[in-house]
């Protein structure tokens, strides 16, 4: 079976590619991919290992070098060394500190008539319905409180003593 991508690196890119396994403070993968190339070079200057060699060698998979080489080819030396930027953040902030601050001025207020403190329920349902966003979830406010350690059932939602503590 033929290899689907074969790399043939000048003799310049050697030289960057030693130099990367050679530096001092590289990323591991960066200076393993670096490695892997230049033993999978098919050029004049290369030892060409096959990628099963390179991958036993290396303690990597084949899967791995495979798809190396296949930016190597496609992208470049300098795609295929750096990691691809993320085209977005793994999740929208959709509560931000404005919104809890928000809640936590919400929950240091009065109750609404008929109840005798919040609930994170009731919290939830208020949010809501002040326009602060369009939809919460009873745990999202849960949570926001919790990590402000406010606690919706004691005589104060700030930081108090505990009965039967004596200041000093």
């Amino acid at each position: 079976m033929s290899p689907r991508y074969r790399v043939t690196l000048t003799e310049q890119e050697r030289r960057e590619l030693d130099a990367v396994t050679k530096r001092g403070k590289t990323q591991a993968r960066k200076v393993i991919h670096a490695r892997a190339l230049l033993l999978c070079d098919a050029g004049e200057c290369g030892p060409a290992w096959t990628v099963a060699d390179t991958a036993e060698a290396l303690g990597i998979s084949s899967r791995s070098i495979e798809h190396l080489k296949k930016r190597v080819v496609e992208d470049g030396l300098d795609a295929a060394l750096e990691r691809k930027p993320r085209e977005k953040p793994p999740r929208e902030v959709t509560f931000d500190g404005a919104f809890e601050a928000r809640l936590i001025a919400l929950a240091c207020a009065e109750a609404p008539e008929g109840h005798r403190r919040w609930t994170v329920r009731l919290l939830a349902d208020k949010v809501v319905e002040l326009n602060f966003v369009a939809s919460v979830s009873h745990m999202t406010v849960q949570r926001a409180l919790k990590k402000t350690h406010c606690s919706l059932i004691a005589a104060s939602t700030g930081k108090s003593l505990r009965k039967g503590a004596r200041r000093s």
